[in-house]
């Protein structure tokens, strides 16, 4: 398993930034190598990504969201085994700082190899970075999902 951290202070409100992430459908828009991201319902998300000439097909589920404050994840379905968090951190009013920590279990050996020689590492700074010019660019989210996931509900 390999674990990745990145974080980034990012020019928007806490809440900007977090209606933001919740746009999943969005996140080809700044995320190396994620073709489509289709979210299914409040929890559920199918992935299409292709990385290294490998394309995966994988379902993400949200085990807990708390507006302005964390979203966390897991994998359910497909060949591809993660899991990870995203925090929000208001600065102050006008500034925000992003913290993604994942936890990535390579399946091939493509992925052994990123892992090793820290190309997981490399793309998910790109993301962050990427994320942080696309809602600054944008000045206002897409649009937001405000709900409220515990784990254990259904």
């Amino acid at each position: 398993m390999t674990t990745v951290k990145e974080s980034v202070e990012v020019d928007v409100p806490v809440s900007t930034a977090y209606n933001q992430w919740t746009q999943f459908e969005e996140f080809p828009n700044f995320m190396e190598g994620v073709e489509e991201v289709r979210q299914l319902d409040a929890r559920h998300n199918h992935w299409t990504t292709k990385i290294g000439g490998v394309r995966r097909e994988f379902d993400t589920e949200i085990v807990d969201q708390l507006p302005d404050e964390r979203i966390t994840w897991r994998t359910t379905g497909g060949d591809t085994k993660q899991k990870g968090m995203v925090r929000f951190q208001s600065l102050d009013e006008t500034h925000t700082r992003v913290e993604l920590v994942m936890d990535v279990e390579p399946a091939g050996a493509a992925e052994k190899t990123a892992a090793m020689t820290g190309m997981i590492d490399r793309r998910v700074k790109g993301d962050m970075r990427r994320f942080k010019e696309f809602v600054e660019h944008r000045g206002d989210e897409s649009g937001g999902w405000r709900g409220r996931i515990r784990p254990g509900m259904m």
